[in-house]
């Protein structure tokens, strides 16, 4: 007998593309149907500002509705569907949840385990795409491309942008300070290296490679990286212990003029401090593609400041991205059927 998969995917992730890469994978032994939900084209359900489905972060969808399609499959292939401990109970023959995403956010995981529902996920899937448009953002601070770039459309020749006292520093003469060493911040890492900078990196549960040590990366303290870093970098999770670990007091340890970019996840930075420490140009500027509320609000403060570049959560949007999250994805329902361990359950 076949095996039943509904496939919930988006305009971003493509049903079509998991559709293909199962069947690549697995033959046509299972029989599968999709949903397609409209992100990004309108937005999705964000709990890190109050969620209404037992915690979940980041999600899309009506639980009926998913409900309803998933019906009596058991594997379950999505990209941003939620699944709270309710609904599990009303999906009694689900057993299989994969998620194409670095962490299953839309899933209430302790409910999957009481309920025997194995979920693994797509680690790395944008770790390529995130890091490059990391090095993008850091260009695009410390050579001032945004400045000379909003000065222009705005009619605006900024001649003086080429004056010694304020034109932008080489990243060879900088140091960059990297949070988070995991797929992407030690991809970061590599991208640099070509630039000669010095790199800091703070990761207090993951020890440097051989390589990366022996290339002069220093592995310091979250406090010591702050001091001494002319540009930070954030690429951890959000967790109890980083929500808001960027405030005021750590603002307060960075050193004039620095540069802070975040590409991973809003929570990390607490903006209203941010935006004080930009204002008082104790920070030379920011980078921000993430954001506790999405989209922002119109009337944001940030988006007022000359010294802040902001971009509507892209970082990790890439072809490649689609394509090795869906492969990722596609080996997880191949294993499952075959009785084979999973390469990444959380």
């Amino acid at each position: 007998m076949s095996k039943s998969i509904a496939i919930i995917g988006d305009r971003f992730m493509l049903p079509s593309m998991f559709a293909e890469h199962i069947r690549a994978a697995c033959g046509n032994g299972v029989d599968i149907r999709s949903l397609e939900q409209p992100w990004p084209d309108e937005p999705m359900e964000h709990g890190y500002a109050g969620s209404k489905l037992d915690g979940l972060k980041e999600f899309m969808g009506q639980p009926d509705e998913i409900i309803d399609f998933i019906g009596d499959a058991e594997l379950l292939v999505t990209h941003l569907a939620p699944i709270s401990r309710s609904m599990l109970e009303r999906l009694p023959k689900l057993r299989f949840i994969a998620v194409s995403r670095g962490g299953p956010v839309n899933v209430d995981m302790r409910a999957a385990r009481d309920h025997s529902v194995l979920v693994v996920n797509t680690p790395g899937r944008n770790a390529s795409a995130v890091a490059e448009f990391t090095i993008g953002a850091i260009l695009a601070e410390t050579r001032l491309i945004r400045s000379g770039h909003e000065a222009l459309r705005g009619g605006e020749w900024r001649g003086d942008l080429y004056r010694a006292d304020r034109t932008g520093r080489e990243l060879g003469e900088m140091t960059v300070g990297i949070v988070g060493y995991g797929a992407i911040g030690s991809r970061v890492v590599k991208l640099l290296k070509a630039f000669g900078c010095k790199i800091l990196v703070a990761d207090p549960y993951v020890q440097l490679s051989a390589q990366d040590r022996n290339d002069g990366v220093e592995h310091v303290a979250l406090g010591e990286l702050l001091g001494r870093a002319d540009v930070i970098t954030l690429h951890a999770r959000v967790t109890p212990e980083t929500t808001h670990f960027i405030g005021r007091d750590a603002l307060a340890r960075i050193k004039q003029g620095a540069f802070l970019i975040n590409t991973a996840r809003g929570p990390l930075v607490d903006y209203e401090a941010l935006h004080d420490a930009l204002a008082s140009g104790h920070l030379g500027g920011a980078m921000l593609d993430t954001f506790a509320v999405e989209p922002v609000p119109v009337d944001w403060p940030l988006l007022r400041l000359p010294n802040v570049t902001l971009t509507p959560h892209i970082a990790g949007a890439s072809v490649r991205t689609v394509t090795v999250a869906a492969e990722q994805a596609a080996e997880e329902v191949r294993r499952f059927l075959a009785g084979e361990p999973p390469r990444n359950p959380c």
